[in-house]
């Protein structure tokens, strides 16, 4: 690329982070690598709102997700030392996790098809927030009290932090190291990332660590976090260590790493599986990508990678307004653009009768479409971009979810390995089932759920193991399926439920389908 066109490339990074260069709002930070050579650094907004401190090139960020990668390959690092295998059970080195009836590897949970329910919802469901400090082992307290799956390992994709909490923990068992200090002697120093760490309490002092933010209105406010962080999103780092770590991919010199952190596992029934060992492997505009999404509150990172090319776009914010996900896109457009191979964006197909509720009648599940076009489930909205075949397919890291258009009131939804779920048009009102006040358990939880009137409608009021929380609203979808309504530190969430009755009509069970977290049955107490 010649020189002028490295000017027009950070003019078009300046363009697009122009909305937060202003002197009230935090911002994000961009970065290009192109052949070994980190072409492109440009940042805008503040690191401080407090202290009016602006991002810049040492400025550190929670990185979240794009730490599993850095925990997968500590696992790598000690199987090609023999000190471990991926096919071993994760019973081997953890004998203290439950029974769960079935054998899972070390290698499933890399690959996100463990079944294991993630521990974050589980302590949501709970009443427990993300700004709430809470303790590791009461996060490994929720995994021990489950004794379901949310589906038989190997056959599905279901995105688990659990799994990669255990991965950490398998580290430290083998190693007989902290997770960080494995890394740190193993990873970071050698590749010269001096300024990535591990950080287990987010209270830790870390220098040049960016604070938090989310937007309120017409300002910002600072965003409360108090979980600890394990393998599945412990790291700080910066864009210049990213750039570090990507090279590392071409240059081996922490060797074995770069294709056995890509290595595919295909699902049970053959279908493949986009999900590596904490890493994405799918195509963009004709081109193989490998990359991972991270969200934290306050912090949004996307590390997208573009092999054939020899680039990597990174891109991180502690703004949590920011998608940094369509941001890295949007610059990888630009370098990208002229591009032998490069496909088109597909013409957005007719969106007729596509807009609104919908839901699958059996399960309970929903999804909203509107404007955008965007999809929401369980609260989160995420924008959709046309395929090629005529189809829609979600713009979100990770997120399986391609949408075929209306044919009536119905229309089919296909997610991980090759399942297709026919959706039903929601009416447009509904009542919510007779019978569903009183109070409702949950062992895999802890938990006791609750409902009663409140505001006109029925809540829920939650008592968990460690907190309560509610109310939660309760909204009727269409027949026995519901909504219940769950605010949280990161997003306005929802939870889909469904009646589950006995022969002669009686409600059994309220059966309990977050995003991460299925199959979870509220028996009545009486």
């Amino acid at each position: 690329m010649a020189a002028l066109d490295d000017i027009a490339l950070r003019r078009q990074a300046r363009r697009l982070l122009a909305p937060w260069d202003r002197p009230d709002s935090p911002g994000a930070t961009l970065g290009l690598v192109r052949e070994g050579t980190l072409a492109l650094h440009e940042s805008a907004g503040l690191a401080s709102l407090e202290l009016g401190v602006p991002i810049g090139l040492e400025t550190c960020f929670r990185i979240a997700s794009v730490s599993k990668q850095f925990t997968c390959a500590a696992i790598l690092l000690l199987a090609a030392e023999g000190r471990l295998s991926v096919e071993d059970s994760i019973h081997d080195h953890l004998p203290e996790l439950p029974d769960l009836g079935t054998r899972i590897s070390i290698d499933q949970l890399m690959h996100n098809v463990s079944g294991l329910r993630d521990m974050l919802e589980l302590m949501r469901l709970g009443g427990a927030d993300l700004s709430q400090p809470w303790r590791t082992e009461e996060l490994l307290a929720a995994i021990g009290r489950q004794r379901g799956l949310n589906f038989t390992p190997g056959t599905r994709f279901r995105y688990s932090n659990t799994g990669f909490l255990l991965l950490g923990r398998i580290v430290e068992a083998v190693s007989g190291e902290a997770l960080g200090d494995f890394l740190a002697r193993r990873i970071f120093t050698p590749l010269g990332m001096t300024r990535t760490r591990h950080t287990p309490s987010v209270t830790e002092v870390v220098p040049g660590l960016a604070t938090g933010y989310l937007p309120q209105g017409e300002g910002f406010v600072r965003a409360l976090h108090g979980f600890p962080l394990g393998g599945e999103g412990g790291l700080v780092s910066c864009v210049e260590d990213l750039a570090l770590w990507d090279r590392n991919f071409t240059t081996g010199r922490v060797p074995g790493l770069a294709e056995a952190l890509v290595a595919p596992l295909p699902f049970a029934n053959g279908q493949p599986n986009l999900y590596a060992r904490g890493l994405e492997v799918t195509t963009y505009r004709g081109f193989r990508t490998v990359d991972h999404g991270g969200l934290w509150p306050g912090f949004k990172t996307c590390f997208l990678r573009v092999p054939e090319r020899d680039m990597t776009v990174i891109a991180i914010a502690n703004h949590g307004g920011i998608d940094t996900h369509a941001l890295a896109h949007r610059l990888l457009d630009a370098a990208l653009e002229g591009t032998p191979g490069l496909h088109p964006v597909p013409p957005m197909p007719r969106l007729d009768g596509l807009f609104g509720r919908w839901v699958a009648p059996e399960s309970g599940a929903t999804v909203e479409f509107a404007e955008g076009p965007t999809a929401t489930q369980h609260g989160v909205p995420f924008p959709l971009a046309p395929t090629e075949d005529g189809r829609l397919v979600a713009q979100r890291g990770v997120f399986p979810f391609t949408v075929g258009l209306p044919e009536g009131d119905s229309l089919i939804l296909e997610t991980d390995a090759g399942t297709r779920t026919r959706f039903r048009r929601a009416p447009a009102e509904a009542s919510l089932p007779a019978g569903l006040e009183g109070t409702w358990h949950c062992e895999e939880l802890g938990a006791t759920w609750t409902i009663a009137p409140q505001e006109g409608g029925l809540a829920v009021q939650v008592r968990g193991p460690l907190t309560v929380a509610g109310p939660w609203p309760l909204e009727p979808v269409a027949g026995d399926a519901i909504r219940i309504r769950t605010p949280g530190t990161l997003f306005q969430g929802w939870v889909d439920a469904v009646l589950e009755r006995d022969a002669g009509g009686r409600i059994a069970a309220l059966v309990v389908n977050a995003a991460r977290a299925s199959g979870l049955r509220f028996l009545p107490q009486h």
